[in-house]
């Protein structure tokens, strides 16, 4: 986050791809808001993910890039769910300051059943499993991971509750994903991807205000009196609910303009946007690296027409490598 901030009307709006820090002073808020379009739009046609899987794979990144922009620290962020649906496993990743890459991985038939036969709420798709949050700082510590049961009907809802169980900070998060048909400068038709998202934290300097009510704990679960939270954070958390998912990713309203319409009469304050790019960490170097420590029986194994080629399921850039390169030096 910037050290000097800009009234609403003092800078210049973000754009897609640029995510942007937000502050609420009048109600102790915090937050990061974002529209992908272009970046997302790249990543999700290299792979022609059928449009529930897209769907659900925008939404991961977009959750990934508001929680990875706010590290402080050079590392990466990920964010992965893994389940017994049809699609069975989502990752996307932050690595820092700027890179983004994703993935998603379905069984083509029990996907095609569950389209043709109206099942395509994200718990139908992702099933019974987990959602991950993986902090890793580098090989001088150990990575850091929070997980979630899938136990949501969305995947905002979901990663509501792994900030409620795991974080204890008063937390609303916001995703919606869209896919729009429109036309380009020539007149041709157009496929594209867009995506958007927002999170508010509730962080005032008395911890004591941050109190939230307790996860109900199933049958014969006796809570006693509904535990009151702060009215700074009631009101942010209403706010925040009043945005229609067409607003976090219509292009007209922006950012910019999202945050000013919830938060302008509490004094919204913006910060410099950190933009994002569609960019993998993979490099013929690293798989090189990777494939030199097969066996001999593995990489004849591993040939198809005298050479071995990889390629990598995030980017689609396919390495190709002869025997004689991934032989130990005499």
């Amino acid at each position: 986050m910037a050290e000097a901030a800009a009234a609403l009307g003092e800078f210049d709006f973000a754009g897609d791809d640029h995510v942007v820090p937000f502050q609420v002073e009048g109600l102790d808020v915090r937050g990061r808001a974002v529209q992908l379009g272009p970046m997302l739009d790249a990543i999700l046609e290299r792979h022609h993910y059928p449009a529930p899987v897209a769907r659900l794979l925008a939404e991961v990144i977009v959750l990934t890039v508001l929680l990875g922009t706010s590290l402080k620290f050079d590392g990466k962020f990920t964010v992965q769910t893994k389940g017994d649906g049809p699609v069975d496993l989502l990752v996307a990743d932050f690595s820092t300051p700027e890179n983004v890459r994703a993935y998603a991985r379905f069984d083509q038939a029990l996907l095609g059943e569950a389209i043709a036969a109206g099942q395509t709420e994200p718990e139908q798709l992702l099933g019974r499993g987990v959602l991950a949050f993986t902090i890793d700082q580098g090989k001088f510590s150990q990575p850091y991971q929070g997980i979630v049961a899938l136990d949501g009907a969305s995947l905002e809802e979901i990663a509501g509750t792994y900030f409620r169980q795991s974080e204890q900070i008063p937390t609303r998060v916001r995703l919606a994903a869209a896919e729009l048909l429109d036309r380009d400068d020539s007149g041709k038709p157009r496929h594209r991807w867009r995506a958007g998202g927002l999170v508010a934290q509730f962080l005032p300097e008395a911890p004591e205000r941050m109190r939230q009510q307790d996860l109900h704990g199933g049958d014969g679960d006796e809570t006693g009196q509904p535990l009151k939270e702060d009215d700074s954070w009631t009101e942010a958390r209403t706010m925040v609910e009043t945005i229609d998912a067409d607003e976090l990713t219509d292009p007209q309203v922006g950012t910019e303009r999202l945050l000013f319409r919830l938060f302008h009469e509490r004094g919204v304050r913006v910060y410099d946007a950190k933009e994002v790019f569609d960019r993998c960490s993979c490099s013929r170097d690293k798989i090189k690296g990777v494939l030199k420590g097969f066996s001999a029986d593995e990489i004849k194994a591993s040939q198809e027409n005298g050479e071995i080629a990889v390629t990598c399921e995030f980017c689609s850039t396919t390495y190709r490598f002869e025997p004689a390169e991934l032989q130990p030096a005499e």
